[in-house]
This record gives structure tokens, C-alpha cells and sequence, in this order.
């Protein structure tokens, strides 16, 4: 109750006023009055509000699909309760949409007693996509998206699943609209860290996790084509996902445990695990998904234990000089099944606290330089060629 007390207080703020406004309150089987307040309220506001009042559905799937098919707006936002606007969000977000005339935009969020994504609001853009920027790294439903889309879509949340539902939702949006809009210049929405901790994203069974992450891989493997623009996007299942079930808390699961996620993983390794995904991610993480995809839970957990010890590992170059490795346990080692391709710098890492990049990369820009070099002193000549002429 006292979250969505300030929740429909900012709906009530908000700028762009009242007639433009609908909000559509499922109340999920709730015990604590929320059902009666939202009705008080729906009598009261000038904002025009609809309660629905429904048993529990065990997630947030089904109400926020309840709302979807009474939302009659161009527009829906799917504000949780716990949240609240800035004032002046749907003014600005519905202002950037119409212009831009974007399917989805993304307004600036903050966390309020809790973390929030930050990397994608470096500056406010009319029209981006998933790949020329990091909007890739915000996939939960709170955002304004276009109705028409949804509805000529015919996209829902997936109420099977328990959690990532609203990741595969606003994946899928981002690559069938027409473009996504984002606002940084302005704090649209505040995410609120409930003082009692219940939040659905940190519940839940880690086969849930794989539910998830099997539910986004096949998305984008149904969406995009085979190639380089599939690899990149199938890296934010790897890495944000997968790693998640074989990181640190890997070395405090049971055998058991350990056994199952390895049997959970090995079907999603298999069907969408390459070369050309595992040269977009950083060595340290590569080698563990590496490790993965080989069934060597072993080998594994001496990644994940050297890397907890906080060791640095060599930086071993190429014969010809141009590829660089990082030697973490089990390079060259042959009956760990892991290869050197596994072990090379491919893409911007980290090395004892440096940047470190793939010699290609260090050796364009040399050869950049050395042509600047050139065309300055070509140019310098000329320039003495016309004063000793005058």
C-alpha cells in the first residue's frame, strides 16, 4: 500500500494531464486493501481509472496482459506498483515518440534504494536499435511502447514463464518496430528497492533461469538470421544469463546442483553456443561458457576459483605477434578440451587492471598514425615548394 500510494500520485502529476491519461489497475488477488483503495480512487481521480480484480496469478504475465486488452490509449506503460513517474515522463516520452515516430521509448530510470541500468542513457537519441546502441541492456517493461504495434504483433507476456517474461516481451518489440527512442536528459521513472525485499526478480528457482534464457534464444534465433547480427545479439543471453548460473555462486552449489544446471545448460550450448558469439565476449567470461559447452564442470570451477583468488594471468603472444593471449589455467593444456582460440583477445578486455586489445586493432591505429605522419610531411613539402617558388 504505501508504494502504490506514491505510484498513482505521479500518475496523477503527470503533465501532460488527465484527459490524456487512462490507467488500468489489475489488482493480482492482493490481501492488504489495495483492491478497495484502487476502487476509492477510481471514484475520485480525474484521472479515468479501471480496477480489475482477479485471483491470484501467480506472476506478472497475466495482469499485465489483462491490462493490455482493455488499454484503449496509442500508447501503454506497464508502471509497477512499487514505482512512480517523474512528472513530466509521459509528456516528454509521447512528445519523442510522435516525432520520431518510434515503436518504443525508453525513458531515463534511476533506482531508489536499489540498482538500476545505467549504460544506455549516455545521451538522449530520436531513433536507435538494438544494435548501434545499449538499449539491448534494458529489457524490463517499463517503457512506453505503441499499442498498434503490440496489437498488430499480437504480442503478450508469456505466461508460462516465472520470470524473464518481460525481457522476451520488449526483445521481441525492439526487433519488429519501427525503432526505439531514448531519453536521458530527464529521469522518467523511478524503480523502487522495497525495504522488505519481495522483489519477483530476486525469487524464483534457477530452472526457472533456464526457462528463461531458453524462451530469448529462441527468440532471436526465430527473429534474426544466421550471421553476424545474430551472434551479437544471442552475446546478452550468454553473458547476462548463463554467466549468472556459472559464476561465482557455481563454487558454493552442491554436486547435485552443479550437475543439474550443467544438464539444464547443455541443450541451449549445443543448439546456439558458436565461434562466431564467443569472439564477442571477454576471455575471463568466454572461458567459463567455453567450459560449459564441454560438459567440464572441472574445468570450470578452476576458472571460477582463480579468478576469485584474484590471480592475473600472463599475457602470451602469437608467434607472428598478432594474436595475444591470456594464459588463465588450462591454456594449452589439451585434455581440458579447451582450445587457444578460447584463451585469444578478440574483442576490448581487461588485463591487470588495463585495457588490452587483439593486435589488429593496435596495429591499424599505428598504421593510421604512420599515414597521418606521411600526408603531414607530404604536405609540409608542398608547403616549402610554394614558398621557395613565390
Amino acid at each position: 500500500m504505501p508504494y502504490l500510494i506514491r505510484c498513482l500520485e505521479s500518475v496523477e502529476s503527470q503533465t501532460i494531464g488527465a484527459h490524456r491519461i487512462e490507467i488500468v489497475a489489475v489488482d493480482d488477488g492482493s490481501t492488504d486493501g489495495t483492491g478497495e483503495y484502487l476502487e476509492e480512487f477510481a471514484g475520485r481521480s480525474a484521472v479515468p481509472t479501471r480496477v480489475v480484480r482477479q485471483a491470484n496469478s501467480g506472476g506478472p504475465s497475466g495482469p499485465r496482459n489483462v491490462g493490455l486488452g482493455l488499454a484503449r490509449g496509442r500508447y501503454v506503460f506497464f508502471l509497477d506498483a512499487d514505482d512512480y513517474f517523474g512528472d513530466e515522463a509521459l509528456e516528454r516520452m509521447v512528445e519523442r515518440a510522435d516525432r520520431a515516430n518510434t515503436d518504443v521509448v525508453l525513458g531515463k530510470v534511476i533506482g531508489v534504494n536499489r540498482g538500476a541500468p545505467r549504460s544506455m542513457w549516455t545521451a538522449t537519441k530520436d531513433r536507435v536499435n538494438v544494435y548501434n546502441s545499449k538499449v539491448i541492456y534494458t529489457l524490463s517493461a517499463q517503457k512506453l511502447f505503441r499499442r498498434e504495434l503490440l496489437e498488430r504483433i499480437g504480442l503478450r507476456f508469456d505466461e508460462e514463464l516465472k520470470t524473464g517474461e518481460d525481457a522476451l516481451f520488449t526483445m521481441e518489440a525492439y526487433l519488429r518496430g519501427a525503432g526505439v527512442s531514448v531519453i536521458s536528459n530527464y529521469t522518467c521513472y523511478h524503480l523502487v528497492g522495497r525495504d522488505d525485499g519481495k522483489h519477483v526478480t530476486k525469487s524464483g528457482t534457477y530452472e526457472w533461469r533456464f526457462d528463461s534464457m531458453r524462451a530469448m534464444m529462441a527468440l532471436i534465433h526465430r527473429l534474426e538470421p544466421a550471421g553476424p547480427k545474430r551472434d551479437f545479439l544471442m552475446v546478452r543471453p550468454f553473458t547476462v544469463g548463463m554467466m549468472q548460473q556459472f559464476g561465482p555462486g557455481f563454487l558454493r552449489d552442491s554436486e547435485e546442483v552443479r550437475r543439474h544446471k550443467m544438464e539444464l545448460a547443455a541443450p541451449l550450448m549445443d543448439t546456439y553456443w558458436n565461434d562466431g558469439v564467443a569472439r564477442l565476449i571477454k576471455v575471463a567470461e568466454r572461458l567459463r561458457l567455453a567450459a560449459v559447452a564441454r560438459g567440464r564442470a572441472d574445468v570450470l570451477v578452476d576458472m571460477l576459483t582463480y579468478v576469485r583468488e584474484k590471480s592475473v594471468p600472463d599475457v602470451v603472444s602469437s608467434r607472428k605477434g598478432d594474436k595475444l593471449f591470456l594464459a588463465y589455467p588450462h591454456f594449452r593444456d589439451r585434455s581440458s578440451g579447451l582450445s587457444d582460440s578460447d584463451f585469444e583477445v578478440t574483442v576490448p578486455d581487461w588485463h591487470d587492471g588495463k585495457r588490452i586489445e587483439k593486435p589488429e586493432a593496435v596495429a591499424r591505429r599505428a598504421s593510421l598514425s604512420r599515414r597521418v605522419v606521411r600526408r603531414m610531411r607530404r604536405d609540409v613539402r608542398r608547403w616549402k615548394a610554394r614558398i621557395s617558388a613565390a
